[in-house]
C-alpha cells in the first residue's frame, strides 16, 4: 500500500490533464517549467498532498495546489476535483485575451506577400505577444 501512495509530478500533471502525455510531462519538467518552491525539480519527484507547483505551458502559466493523488488518467470532471488552481484571476484573464486579438488578414488578390510584406508581418506578430 505505501508503494501505491508515491506518484511521481509527470504522471501525476498528465493524470489531471495538464499535460496530453505524460512525455510532454516529462519535458517540462527537464525544460524547467515545473516548479516548487520557486525550485526547478525533476520529473521523478514525489507528489503529496498540500504541494503547491507553478506550472508553464507556452504563454500560459498555472499555481496548482494537490488535493488529492491521481494515479490514473480520468475524465476531466473528476480531474478537476484533485487540485485546486491557485493561478490569479488576472493572469487568467490575460491568457485568455491574448486569443482574443485582431486577426491579420490581406487583400484578396494581392499574392503572396513580398520579402519586406513577410518581415512586416513578422514584427507585428512578434510585438503582440512581448507585451509580457
Amino acid at each position: 500500500m505505501a508503494e501505491q501512495e508515491k506518484l511521481r509530478i509527470d504522471k501525476y500533471l498528465w493524470s489531471i490533464r495538464l499535460f496530453k502525455t505524460r512525455s510532454m510531462a516529462t519535458e517540462a519538467c527537464k525544460a524547467g517549467k515545473v516548479k516548487l518552491n520557486g525550485q526547478n525539480i525533476k520529473a521523478s519527484a514525489i507528489v503529496k498532498p498540500g504541494d503547491v507547483y507553478q506550472v508553464s505551458k507556452g504563454i500560459e502559466k498555472k499555481i496548482i495546489e494537490v488535493v488529492e493523488l491521481l494515479h490514473t488518467r480520468v475524465e476531466s470532471k473528476i480531474a478537476v476535483t484533485k487540485y485546486k488552481d491557485l493561478t490569479p484571476e488576472e493572469e487568467t484573464h490575460a491568457f485568455k485575451s491574448a486569443f482574443h486579438g485582431s486577426v491579420l488578414t490581406r487583400d484578396r488578390g494581392t499574392g503572396r506577400p513580398t520579402k519586406r510584406d513577410r518581415r512586416e508581418i513578422d514584427d507585428l506578430t512578434e510585438n503582440r505577444f512581448e507585451e509580457d
